[in-house]
């Protein structure tokens, strides 16, 4: 297995490449895939294998007899411990159980007698996509990546489906072009030796959620531990958001202890009422190692800022631009302090707190306990007694939920009860989308309900499941922007080890009314001092997004001016015109305009791109 090196490659956390078989066709394929800068990793025939960006620290391999591994991204393995690994492997099938004993965040491809294996993350962190190109099936980590191979343009139908909010699980994990396949984050690749042949394979299955709390509590810590200590490992500086909340405070504790300087960053809220702030300095009395940074909170950029400007390679459209600029804006700064790598807690919400749609069944299950827990959520959120009733005995298997789902898509929102009892937040078309775009919208969520099956039967757990794969989306494009700002940034919670030691936690104590994310609380004790752990509630930024809404309505207006969107059909840009000049208009403070916004931003970016690229 040999390295060859056009450059010095790229910086950490952008890691991004293809997989190509052992053939000869295949190796004329990929060098059409070697541009500036790339790197390539062979066969042990020489032909290509691996091209693209990584760097020296973020990938590991190891050869024996006729297999070969490749570990690229955040893991603690060294090579001898690949090594026998791979000693020991007589079919790729055999790589479930090793993968799932690695911790950390990355990539894993194998090869073995002619075949190639290629898997991410069960997360979604890290993605997989496959296509055919010139008779050759490639695999790569980033759907544009194959798209551009191919000469192809979005396909219109996905862009719709992208249009709706939200789009439900499977829809939102499709490719943005037919031709390219998207894996599953639970499943692998597996090409055939042919070269052409690809199928996949489950590695990845969510832990049944039975495990008692006081006997889960120090595999959580441990999980949380290895996760940290995988990024803190190496010493240096590390910078860590410290917002007050639970989760990031309890990642900045955690990297105290190890072997890195770390500087703690605070964002206080620009909101009167936020209280960040206090619960940041409370916890760093208990830091005396740490470096605390309180940036101006009049500093921060708002939601919707520097629109226009996105000029970022994604391959899909996100959310995340919304807050692009917020996310990156202190990053320089950090990197200045001699940060190398910046944590997050985002995650937190996704694993340490959980559905409320667990006692869907739990009402079926224990009835007495569920009786007196919906009580208590019922004064909490407000819920009517009718409308919880009705919630509780909605018994829709997942694929109908979606057929009914796509024959309301212009009503209203549905009520919060339904949502959080139910398979989810049902999807919504709003009036700026064209009738065009609707009907090939409900067209592929039919087929999807003809077909789809949840994430677990479960609808508390497939909830949660869809929550943390649909929350990954955003962020492995952050950290794509962040690394391209010069800061890579990781968020130990969705590593696969600390998604599974939460999930297995028995729901009856995972989720309350009475108590705010105990299972963290329960973890994070003799860690976290008792008087960091007491908070019981995280800012919303609220005011932020409402005075970004009004200060931004410019830049909006000019979205719309030329819109890709509306050139392909898909919405009525004099509508949102119209929109972007009534900042106040009811429902806009709901969000909605995210996925449109999200969309257009994409299509505009791909433009760019696509008259950079030679």
């Amino acid at each position: 297995m040999t390295e060859l090196h056009d450059s010095a490659g790229t910086g950490p956390g952008d890691a991004d490449f293809a997989v190509f078989p052992d053939r000869e066709d295949a190796a004329a394929v990929a060098r059409s895939f070697a541009r500036p800068g790339s790197r390539t990793l062979a066969h042990a025939s020489g032909r290509p294998w691996l091209v693209g960006h990584w760097h020296d620290d973020e990938i590991v391999t190891a050869s024996a007899g006729s297999a070969t591994l490749a570990v690229i991204g955040c893991c603690p393995v060294d090579s001898a411990q690949l090594r026998r690994m791979a000693a020991r492997l007589r079919d790729l099938t055999e790589l479930d159980a090793p993968t799932r004993s690695l911790p950390g965040s990355f990539h894993l491809v194998a090869a073995l007698d002619g075949q190639v294996r290629v898997q991410g993350t069960a997360s979604g962190l890290r993605l997989v996509f496959h296509t055919e190109i010139d008779g050759v099936r490639v695999a790569a980590t980033r759907a544009d990546t194959l798209a551009a191979a191919l000469g192809l343009d979005p396909d219109p139908q996905e862009l719709a489906v992208r249009l709706l909010w939200p789009a439900p699980y499977p829809l939102f994990e499709t490719s943005l072009w037919r031709p390219v396949t998207a894996v599953p984050p639970q499943d692998a690749v597996i090409v055939a030796a042919d070269g052409r042949t690809a199928r996949h394979t489950r590695w990845w299955t969510p832990p049944e959620p039975v495990r008692p709390l006081a006997e889960a509590a120090p595999l959580i810590r441990t999980a949380l531990e290895e996760a940290v200590g995988a990024r803190t490992r190496q010493g240096g500086v590390v910078s860590c958001d410290l917002s007050g909340g639970l989760d990031s405070t309890s990642i900045c504790f955690l990297a105290d202890r190890s072997p890195a300087h770390v500087v703690a960053s605070t964002w206080p809220g620009r909101d009167p009422a936020d209280t960040d702030l206090q619960w940041a300095q409370r916890a760093i009395k208990h830091l005396p190692d740490v470096e605390h940074v309180v940036w101006d909170a009049d500093a921060s950029p708002l939601v919707y800022e520097d629109l226009l400007g996105i000029n970022d390679l994604l391959d899909e459209p996100t959310i995340g631009v919304m807050d692009r600029s917020r996310v990156l804006h202190h990053l320089p700064g950090l990197a200045a302090r001699g940060s190398r790598l910046h944590l997050t807690g985002i995650g937190g919400d996704h694993v340490a707190w959980c559905s409320d749609a667990y006692y869907h069944r739990l009402l079926r299950t224990r009835p007495l306990f569920a009786l007196r827990q919906l009580r208590g959520y019922r004064a909490l959120w407000q819920w009517p007694l009718g409308g919880t009733a009705r919630a509780l005995a909605d018994s829709r298997p997942y694929g109908k939920w979606l057929a009914d789902g796509a024959g309301r898509l212009r009503g209203p929102l549905p009520s919060s009860v339904a949502t959080s009892l139910g398979w989810g937040m049902a999807p919504r078309l709003f009036d700026w989308v064209t009738p065009e775009a609707e009907r090939m919208a409900r067209r592929a969520l039919l087929d999807a309900a003809a077909t789809a099956s949840p994430l677990h039967p479960d609808r508390g757990l497939h909830t949660d499941l869809e929550q943390i794969r649909s929350c990954t989306r955003v962020i492995r494009q952050w950290d794509r922007m962040a690394a391209r700002a010069g800061l890579p940034m990781a968020s130990p919670f969705f590593d696969d080890h600390v998604i599974e030691a939460f999930l297995a936690v028995r729901p009856s104590e995972r989720v309350t009314p009475w108590q705010y994310k105990p299972v963290l609380s329960a973890a994070m004790r003799g860690i976290v001092p008792d008087d960091c752990l007491r908070r019981a509630n995280k800012a919303t930024a609220a005011m932020d997004a409402a005075d970004g809404l009004r200060r931004h309505r410019g830049d909006l207006l000019a979205l719309w001016e030329g819109s890709r969107l509306e050139a392909l059909g898909l919405v009525d840009g004099a509508e949102l015109r119209r929109l972007a000049q009534r900042p106040t208009s009811p429902g806009l403070s709901d969000a909605i305009l995210y996925s449109t916004i999200a969309a257009e931003v994409w299509l505009r970016g791909l433009s760019h791109s696509r008259a950079r690229t030679p």
